[in-house]
């Protein structure tokens, strides 16, 4: 789950090119941009390449950008329970066993729509497995890990130099907070090819996919090749309840 067309090249494109190649389902949910929106297009081609199945837009305006959806409130602004019911039902919907969203500095540039998304997902994961919450919503289903996308401060690499030289901020996480790192090198041309399918973003100057494409391919590749992810496990703990004196 996450906030905008490209985040789900960008940050988890090898990792779903990988579980497709492996023969698993996958499914994305994009909380911003409307259906029938340029970007909503270029998001299916993009799901395409990665094997991602088609887009789950929650439809919500972008922080920044309020041609995303117009007339409808901002990913920011819309009251937490409701984004949170809507992802729960794709949650029971597609029964996943992992979930993978944003962490909650909001990637790098700690753009508010990631930080939101982050949120949201958390509580939507824990609220998919209760029955009781958003009864409406579909049969209770509890996935059985969450991987928040990250990036790790000794990881940053080339990427750095290149978000602040367009004005950028970069917000990375120490080191021991990654507890999952994937290679993805295998995978990394299709990656680029679902991260190129967002051509509006390929053509902005300040856009990571822009910053990327304007990189000669080695440089890009060794961006691109490592996906850090820390696992935040959702549900009750599985050992036996302790007693507490209190």
């Amino acid at each position: 789950m996450f906030a905008h067309p490209d985040d789900e090249s960008l940050l988890a494109g090898g990792v779903l090119a990988q579980h497709a190649a492996g023969g698993a389902r996958t499914a994305v949910v994009t909380a911003t941009w409307a259906p029938g929106s340029p970007r909503a297009g270029e998001l299916a081609d993009a799901l395409a390449v990665l094997g991602a199945g088609t887009p789950r837009l929650l439809g919500y305006n972008d922080a920044r950008n309020r041609e995303a959806a117009p007339g409808r409130p901002r990913l920011v602004d819309v009251p937490l329970d409701e984004a949170v019911g809507r992802l729960v039902a794709h949650i029971r919907d597609v029964r996943p066993d992992i979930v993978v969203g944003h962490d909650a500095l909001g990637q790098l540039t700690g753009h508010p729509d990631h930080v939101r998304a982050h949120q949201i997902t958390l509580l939507a994961v824990e609220a998919a497995g209760l029955a009781h919450l958003h009864p409406d919503a579909g049969p209770p289903w509890q996935p059985a890990a969450l991987y928040a996308a990250t990036h790790p401060e000794s990881g940053v690499g080339l990427l750095g130099p290149l978000l602040e030289g367009v004005g950028k901020s970069v917000l990375a996480v120490p080191d021991s907070y990654v507890t999952t790192s994937v290679d993805v090198t295998p995978w990394a041309g299709v990656k680029w090819r679902a991260i190129l399918a967002h051509r509006s973003e390929t053509e902005r100057e300040r856009a990571l996919p822009g910053i990327l494409a304007r990189l000669p391919e080695a440089d890009r590749i060794q961006i691109i090749r490592t996906e850090h992810f820390t696992r935040l496990t959702p549900g009750p703990a599985k050992s036996h309840p302790t007693r507490l004196a209190i």
